[in-house]
């Protein structure tokens, strides 16, 4: 029978993906956030043509992912659910039998573990096709790439990037940085100022600077494709769907590759530490998430969970496991078990490795303990290393606001602003009043959810991903590249397409949220953007009318 459910010929949505990458990448030659050379001092581009491009290939891009979701969570309308697709009914290049979805039977004969590996390398690839093309454009959506560059450059030249903003500097780099930015401290961690300064010489050339930079986030991003099915096998999901989910997502794409944003590297080590928690290495998770707490510091949150996580046991009346299964098998999350305390001899396996404990063995809370004051000495140490090594000293800690100006717009101050226009008087009271509660409620959520973890026992990448959702939504500020904070550790954490399709609606309409220069959009550059919209939706229409009417054709 001819297969028309929405799972058929996934590689249909690859091409339309990088369609959409395509077009994406011809209009930001024109409207991207472009060298000053090409747009003078305003640092607008020109839009024009180039803006209806971006937004139609956005579109596209956006809901070939969205295809590409529905196709995994569905199975096909007309096929029994023992075959999904017949392997002679797929293209070479397709992704196994009810291409993407968890567990799925399917026809080809292949185990388990060799579909779940087939899909996750049709997904890699998708990521990289869809990548390509924004590898060596300007930056997009942002122009905090040149900040990047610039205070690279000026820890290179001995200025205090934690008291001096971008102006001080001076010079082709400084002339990138709007306005606003130009006079405001960096709020980055020593890791990062470390990574920036090695662009430092190219500071003269901001284009070729720009593309340094963006080879360390796709480097991070890489990473990411190759950590978050790893992950996911440990904890008991679907690899595939976290790997869609959380590394072919538009807002990677759009962010972290094409606006080189520095949230990538914090990202990746995250999960790095992540993983090392799971397989039992307490030590080199901490090592590794204070590293990315020193480049972004929300993912400090990710401590607490990697001890969990590294110190997770079965309950004593569970039934008994091998130590070589706890280390290498799923984790307990994957069995939903309730986890207790420390194990025994906690590192009997070596350093910086949690050993289980022996069958039937009762966890004593001391070693729990003992492994937390370990992580805490070594992130302490790990921090004072890096500082030192940056020669940076802790600024830092008092520059984390910079990202909120009086301007920045998130849920709290927008809340102030209206508070204000109701009571006619003027915002600056308001908004920082708003802030202030946003920011307690954002601490109350995430004490609240550490307290349900250790109460019931599981759950703590869940937990850690409504934790980092809590903090983004609250802040004083708000940019759509901060939602995957929250975006990735959901992707291991989502069971259900349920759940799933919630974080994809979420990241797809933010996709949206900004314009491809990096600036509020004045009515003309709406009136192109939303004409974009209307020329990729129609592109993405045709295309489904056209594989729907192929696929009602009876095979030859």
């Amino acid at each position: 029978m001819p297969n028309t459910g929405a799972n058929a010929y996934p590689s249909r949505y690859r091409w339309l993906g990088l369609l959409g990458s395509l077009a994406l990448a011809a209009g930001a030659l024109t409207s991207g956030a472009l060298p000053a050379a090409a747009t003078g001092p305003t640092l607008r581009a020109s839009g024009g043509a180039g803006t209806v491009l971006v937004f139609a290939g956005l579109t596209v891009l956006t809901a070939a992912w969205l295809l590409l979701g529905r196709s995994a969570d569905a199975p096909p309308a007309d096929a029994p659910p023992a075959n999904a697709l017949s392997a002679e009914a797929l293209p070479a290049n397709a992704p196994p039998a009810n291409a993407l979805s968890a567990g799925a039977p399917s026809g080809n004969g292949l185990p388990a573990a060799g579909r779940s590996a087939a899909r996750t390398r049709w997904l890699t690839a998708t990521l990289a096709w869809w990548a390509a093309p924004l590898l060596l454009l300007p930056p997009l959506f942002s122009r905090d790439a040149y900040s990047y560059l610039a205070q690279g450059a000026m820890l290179a030249g001995g200025f205090d990037v934690y008291a001096d903003g971008p102006a001080a500097l001076g010079g082709p780099i400084a002339q990138q940085i709007p306005q606003v930015w130009q006079h405001t401290p960096a709020p980055y961690g020593p890791a990062f100022l470390l990574l920036a300064r090695a662009a430092a010489p190219l500071a003269d050339h901001p284009y070729a600077g720009v593309l340094l930079l963006r080879l360390s986030a796709v480097l991070a991003v890489a990473a990411l494709a190759a950590l978050l099915p790893a992950l996911a096998r440990a904890l008991g999901t679907d690899p595939a769907a976290a790997l869609r989910l959380g590394a072919l997502n538009p807002l990677v794409l759009l962010h972290l590759v094409a606006g080189a944003h520095n949230d990538a590297v914090p990202l990746a080590l995250m999960l790095a530490g992540l993983l090392a928690a799971t397989r039992r290495r307490p030590l080199p998770a901490a090592a590794l998430i204070t590293l990315a707490a020193l480049t972004k510091a929300p993912a400090a949150l990710a401590l607490p969970a990697a001890w969990w996580l590294a110190t997770a046991v079965p309950p004593p009346d569970g039934p008994p496991r091998p130590t070589a299964a706890l280390r290498r098998g799923p984790h307990p999350a994957a069995a939903g078990t309730r986890w207790a305390g420390t194990p025994t001899r906690a590192f009997r396996a070596g350093p910086g490795r949690a050993a289980a404990p022996r069958p039937g063995a009762a966890p004593a809370r001391g070693h729990r303990l003992r492994c937390a004051a370990a992580v805490l000495a070594v992130a302490a140490g790990t921090t004072a290393a890096v500082t030192a090594v940056a020669g940076t000293g802790y600024g830092w800690v008092s520059a984390l606001t910079t990202p909120a100006t009086a301007s920045s717009w998130s849920p709290s101050s927008g809340l102030g602003r209206l508070a204000a226009a109701l009571a006619g008087i003027a915002p600056e009271g308001p908004v920082a009043g708003a802030r202030l509660l946003g920011a307690v409620v954002a601490v109350v959520a995430v004490v609240l959810l550490a307290v349900r973890v250790a109460r019931r026992g599981s759950g703590p990448v869940a937990a850690l991903a409504l934790a980092f959702g809590a903090v983004v939504a609250l802040g004083p500020a708000f940019r759509p590249w901060y939602a995957l904070w929250c975006a990735v550790p959901a992707a291991l954490a989502a069971r259900t397409a349920g759940a799933r399709r919630s974080v994809e609606l979420a990241c797809a309409a933010l996709a949206f949220a900004v314009m491809p220069d990096g600036f509020e959009p004045d009515s003309a550059e709406l009136v192109l953007a939303a004409g974009g919209l209307v020329l990729g939706a129609a592109t993405v229409m045709l295309t489904e009318h056209q594989l729907t009417f192929q696929e009602r054709q009876p095979a030859c």
